[in-house]
Formats: C-alpha cells, sequence, structure tokens
C-alpha cells in the first residue's frame, strides 16, 4: 500500500518507526546531557578549585544542551497529533527560499505550497524553529549547492495543512518511509503574541482538523479580501 494511500501518516508503519526513532534519540540525547551536568557538577564541588573553573565550563555547557533537547520534546509530541490527523502527500518542485518571503512576518526558511480549498492561493509555511535546521538549510539550496544534495527532500513528504501546523519530511532509504520529520507551523496558529491572524479560507471541518492536530486556531475564519 502506497504511503499516501493510508487514512493517516501515523497508519503508515514506516512513519510510526520514523516517529518513535525520532523520540528515542531526543530522550537518550536528553539523559545523556542531563547525566553530564550532574557529573560536572559533582567534579566542580569535589575537585581544586584550579581544576574546578575546567569543569564548571563543562557544566555550563551541558546545562545549555541540556535545555535544548528537552525543549524537542513539546513540539514532537505535536507532531504525533498532525500524523494523526492528516495524510502523506508526496510534492515535487515545490517553491522555496532561504531569504525572507513578503508574506511572512518572520525571515526563515520557507515552502510555498497551495491553499487546499483554494490551490489559486500559496501559503508560505516558514521554518520558525532554528532547532534541527541546519540539515534542511543545506537542502533548501543556493545557486552553489550541489544538485544531489537538493534532490534529497524529492519528492518532499508532506502532512498537514499549510495554513496552520504541518510536518514534513525527506525520503528515507528505498523511498518507503521518511526521515528528518520537521514540524512547521504558521505563527498564528502556535498562538503566538504579536502574531497575524489567520486569514487564509478555511472551512469548519478544516478549523477542526487543525485544532485537533494541536493548532491554535480561532471558531471561525474570514475570507481575505483579495486586491481588485
Amino acid at each position: 500500500m502506497h504511503p499516501t494511500e493510508y487514512p493517516s501518516a501515523w497508519h503508515h508503519p514506516p512513519t510510526r518507526r520514523a516517529w518513535v526513532q525520532h523520540m528515542v534519540l531526543i530522550v537518550v540525547r536528553s539523559v545523556g546531557w542531563v547525566a553530564t551536568w550532574l557529573g560536572s557538577l559533582f567534579l566542580v564541588v569535589a575537585t581544586p578549585r584550579w581544576i574546578g573553573w575546567a569543569f564548571l565550563l563543562l557544566l555550563v555547557y551541558a546545562t545549555f544542551r541540556a535545555v535544548l533537547q528537552l525543549a524537542h520534546i513539546g513540539p514532537s509530541i505535536q507532531m504525533q497529533r498532525v500524523l494523526w490527523q492528516y495524510p502523506w502527500q508526496f510534492l515535487t518542485d515545490v517553491p522555496r527560499g532561504r531569504n525572507k518571503h513578503p508574506g511572512l512576518q518572520d525571515d526563515a526558511m520557507w515552502f510555498e505550497l497551495p491553499n487546499p480549498e483554494d490551490p489559486e492561493e500559496r501559503i508560505p509555511l516558514p521554518f520558525l524553529s532554528t532547532m534541527r535546521t541546519f540539515w534542511w538549510m543545506r537542502r533548501f539550496g543556493t545557486t552553489r549547492t550541489k544538485p544531489e544534495l537538493k534532490a534529497q527532500i524529492e519528492p518532499l513528504w508532506f502532512a498537514g495543512d499549510p495554513r496552520f501546523v504541518a510536518v514534513v519530511a525527506a525520503p528515507g532509504r528505498g523511498g518507503k518511509g521518511p526521515k528528518r520529520l520537521h514540524l512547521l507551523y504558521q505563527r498564528a496558529a502556535a498562538g503566538r503574541r504579536g502574531a497575524d491572524p489567520v486569514h487564509w479560507n478555511a472551512c469548519p471541518a478544516a478549523l477542526e482538523r487543525a485544532r485537533r492536530a494541536g493548532a491554535h486556531v480561532p471558531e471561525s475564519v474570514p475570507p481575505f479580501p483579495r486586491p481588485n
């Protein structure tokens, strides 16, 4: 059965395995850095002061890395909620960029995708999180990027609604499963203060589905006035 034929991405067994592997890696790294932090703290206290300064630097770095790893847990859980709600789509030649998009508040990498209810309307979906984006940044490419790097995200695995929240992934080995799962979302759908309200046309069913996927959406979304 083709990955796009499942009722949701989560029903696809290789996707579930990819998400579990993603979570296991986060947990293992978190435990490792917490253990390093505890060991560094002990050495700072137990060793002479002139040696303890060196372990103090390790303690500070371990604190940073432990907090960074723990910050991955929330987005990863929401990623699962998105996979529960939306099926995979395979998209090719998706417009993308590393420069600021005129339709976005943030200076971020972006994919440009069609509105599910109005294919003529193109919606920029940004990479708002800076975590785990370097791999994607290299493959987004510039004029100097090797074609084989760009080809590693073709076709793009996409599950979600670009108006609110989505998961993207690269094809895994053999193309049978995804790898490099990454959560994307609009600022407003994340409930961020100061974000522009959601204005893309969306029916009540789409709003409810996005809500179940963990997006912050209003009870209704007024149509965005198009320029004459």
